[in-house]
C-alpha cells in the first residue's frame, strides 16, 4: 500500500469538500442512498461470499450475525444515511463569538478534521456509516475493514464511488478502501504511523484491535471501547421489569458491544430474581454464576422452579438451564455470545465498586425504584452511558438521534459515548480586525 499516495489523494478530496455547502453534500449523499437501494442485489451477493467463507472457517454464528447483510439491514443502512442527510451541517457552526476591548471580532467555528482513518471488524454497515458522517462533515476517509467482510466492503465502496462520480460536484476520491490480505496487517502499521498524512484514526472492533491501535498509533486516536456492560438489579427493583430488560439486553443481539455481559444482583432480591431470570434464559443463555448465585439457581432447579438441564461441568444437552460456576476470568469478560455471568452483592456501594473495577466504561444500567440509589449509581459509575430502568442496547447513534455512528467512545477527551457527525469536526478561531497591532 502506498500510504503517501493514498493520503495525498484523500487530502485533496478533503480540501474540495471543505468548500462545499450542505446542499451540495446532501445531494451527493442522496445519490449514494439511491445507488445502495438499486444495487442491493450485488451487495447481498458479495456479502454471501463473505458469509460462506466465514462459516467454512468456523466463525461463530453470533459473530456472523454482525457480518450479515440482507434487505432489512440494507433498508436500515439507507435510513441511517438519510438521517445524516437530514442533520444540520456542523461545518461553519459558530460555537462562540465576542469582541475584544481593542475592537477585534473573534469567532470560534467548527471545521472538518481533514483525513480520517477507521480500522474496523466485520460489520459492513460501518462502511456506509463512517463514509456518510465523514462526507457530511467535510472529511475524506480511509477505510480499513477486516478480511471477513472484504468482498462486501469492496462492493459497497464501488457503489458509493460510482454514485458520487455521477453527481455534479461529487467527490468520489473522498473515500478509499484498503486492500486487505488475510493475516497481513502491515497496512495497519502504515496507517498508525502516517504522521502528518492522517489527522485522526478510529478503531472499532474487539479488545485486541482497539488495544493494538491505542498502544501503537503515532497519529491521534479517538478510542472506542469493547463492551463489558452490566445490569445491576437493586434491592428496590421491579423484578418483572428487570427480567424483561435483562432478556433484551442479553439476548436480542448478543454479539454487539452494548449487550450486557454480567448481571449484578442485590442479595436481598437474589432469591426471588435469579430463578425468574434463569427460567427466562433457560435453553438460550449459559450462565456463569458466583457461589451465592449458583446455590440459589441450583436450589430452584431442584424445586422445579427452573426447568431441568443444569450442569456444573459443561454445556447442557437439554433445553433447560445451563449453569457453570464462575471463575475469575468470567468477571470482566466480553462473551459476545449467549453467555452471561452473575455476581451477587450486599449493597449498592459494592455493586458500584465491582462494576467500576470490571467494566470497559461503555454502558451500565440500574433497575431500581429508589431515586436516591439511581442518582447515586448515575453519579458514581464511570461509563459513557449510564441508564436507569432501561436496556443498555440503546447505546447507539441511531437511537440517540445521530443517524449513523462512528462507534462508541469510552475515553474522556474530545468525545464520549455514541459518536455522531460533530465528532469529526474541530474548531478554529476567525479573527477580524481593522489594523490593530499589539
Amino acid at each position: 500500500m502506498d500510504i503517501k499516495k493514498i493520503c495525498s489523494s484523500l487530502r485533496s478530496a478533503s480540501q474540495k469538500l471543505a468548500l462545499q455547502n450542505a446542499c451540495e453534500k446532501n445531494t451527493a449523499l442522496e445519490a449514494v442512498a439511491s445507488a445502495l437501494d438499486k444495487n442491493r442485489a450485488s451487495i447481498i451477493a458479495a456479502n454471501k461470499q463473505d458469509i460462506d467463507a466465514a462459516r467454512a472457517g468456523g466463525m461463530s454464528e453470533s459473530i456472523i450475525d454482525r457480518l450479515l447483510l440482507d434487505d432489512k439491514r440494507i433498508n436500515g443502512i439507507i435510513e441511517s444515511l438519510r438521517l445524516v442527510i437530514g442533520q444540520t451541517d456542523p461545518v461553519g457552526e459558530e460555537i462562540a463569538g465576542w469582541k475584544t476591548p481593542n475592537g477585534m471580532s473573534i469567532r470560534q467555528v467548527r471545521v472538518p478534521l481533514g483525513v480520517v482513518a477507521i480500522i474496523y471488524e466485520n460489520r459492513p454497515n460501518v462502511t456506509v456509516d463512517a463514509f456518510s458522517l465523514a462526507y457530511k462533515s467535510g472529511n475524506a476517509i480511509l477505510l480499513r475493514g477486516s478480511s471477513s467482510s472484504y468482498k462486501s466492503n469492496v462492493e459497497i465502496v464501488r457503489v458509493i464511488r460510482e454514485a458520487l462520480a455521477g453527481v455534479k460536484g461529487g467527490v468520489p476520491e473522498a473515500i478509499e478502501l484498503v486492500e486487505v490480505r488475510e493475516h497481513d496487517h502491515s497496512d495497519v502499521d502504515q496507517i498508525l504511523n502516517a504522521v502528518g498524512l492522517i489527522d485522526v484514526c478510529l478503531p472499532r472492533g474487539g479488545k485486541k484491535l482497539i488495544q493494538n491501535v491505542v498502544q501503537n498509533a503515532r497519529v491521534p486516536v479517538i478510542e472506542t471501547g469493547s463492551g463489558v456492560c452490566h445490569l445491576y438489579v437493586d434491592e428496590f427493583a421491579d423484578l418483572e421489569m428487570a427480567c424483561r430488560i435483562a432478556e433484551n439486553a442479553k439476548i436480542q443481539r448478543p454479539s454487539v458491544c452494548n449487550a450486557i455481559e454480567c448481571m449484578v444482583v442485590h442479595s436481598k432480591v437474589a432469591a426471588e430474581f435469579l430463578p425468574k431470570v434463569a427460567a427466562k434464559f433457560a435453553g438460550r443463555v449459559k450462565l456463569h454464576a458466583d457461589e451465592r448465585a449458583y446455590e440459589i439457581i441450583t436450589a430452584a432447579v431442584k424445586e422445579g422452579v427452573v426447568s431441568n438441564g443444569t450442569t456444573t461441568d459443561g454445556p447442557s444437552t437439554g433445553s433447560g438451564t445451563e449453569l457453570l460456576r464462575a471463575t475469575d476470568a468470567d468477571f470482566g469478560n466480553e462473551y459476545l455470545d449467549y453467555e452471561c455471568c452473575i455476581k451477587v452483592v450486599d449493597s449498592i456501594q459494592e455493586a458500584i465498586k465491582y462494576i467500576n473495577e470490571h467494566n470497559t466504561k461503555h454502558s451500565e444500567s440500574i433497575i431500581s425504584e429508589s431515586r436516591a440509589n439511581t442518582r447515586l449509581f448515575q453519579s458514581m459509575i464511570d461509563a459513557a452511558c449510564v441508564y436507569v430502568n432501561a436496556s443498555t442496547r440503546f447505546t447507539d447513534g441511531g437511537e440517540f438521534g445521530f443517524g449513523a455512528e462512528l462507534g462508541i467512545s469510552t475515553q474522556k477527551l474530545h468525545a464520549r459515548g455514541p459518536m455522531g457527525i460533530k465528532v469529526l469536526t474541530t474548531t478554529k478561531y476567525l479573527i477580524d480586525g481593522e489594523g490593530q497591532i499589539r
